[in-house]
């Protein structure tokens, strides 16, 4: 990995903080009574980065961090992984005019809420102060994963947004999905032409969720 690039890249345990803020910022979003339209895509959005979020630590992050912490601390984050897949997949199964849609969202949050509370506390402060050296690579590492899992999916994720968020902010988030396009074009990791259909692919999700 490029030095230079991986000096300017967020470290790996302050990705997991923008991630967490991410999610939990999206769920204060969502309201019962709020449009079909808007729980959907705000509900879509949070699972999209908890999956993401997930992959990426169990890929990269908890195999480096494993030996910081001489306890059972990541294989109960991993456990709590597991239950948050369990609930994403119900919650993707449900509409929001179900009641279940909601309480499940609800639930999901709740335990979000302890496995980032464990994280905060317990995981990224040993990983800090024990291997400080590391998080650089480790956060450049985790973001090239990033892009890999989340380029493929620019018009869900554009889609989403677009049903949850006004249209400043959509067009937005369409600006974003051509920058990764962009950032993989300028690597020499992908085609110079994914650029092109990752903006294609969320600029028609934009227009579908203004449907």
């Amino acid at each position: 990995m490029n030095e230079l690039l991986s000096s300017i890249l967020p470290s790996a345990t302050n990705m997991i903080r923008l991630d967490h803020t991410h999610v939990m910022s999206t769920f204060h979003q969502f309201k019962p009574s709020a449009p079909a339209r808007v729980q959907q895509g705000l509900a879509n959005t949070i699972c999209t980065a908890l999956e993401v979020h997930a992959q990426l630590e169990e890929e990269i992050f908890y195999p480096a961090v494993r030996h910081v912490l001489q306890d059972k601390t990541i294989d109960e984050s991993e456990t709590e992984h597991q239950e948050m897949k369990r609930l994403i997949a119900k919650l993707r199964g449900l509409q929001p005019d179900d009641p279940a849609f909601a309480e499940t969202l609800y639930e999901l949050m709740r335990d979000v809420l302890h496995h980032v509370a464990d994280e905060e506390t317990i995981v990224l402060p040993a990983a800090e102060r024990q291997m400080p050296e590391q998080l650089g690579e480790l956060g450049a590492r985790m973001t090239r994963r990033r892009l890999e899992l989340v380029v493929p999916r620019t018009g869900e994720l554009a889609l989403d947004m677009g049903r949850a968020a006004s249209g400043n902010t959509v067009a937005m988030a369409v600006v974003a999905a051509s920058a990764m396009g962009l950032v993989w074009a300028m690597r020499g990791r992908r085609p110079q032409g994914d650029l092109a259909s990752a903006a294609s692919a969320a600029t028609s999700a934009w227009r579908r969720a203004q449907r």
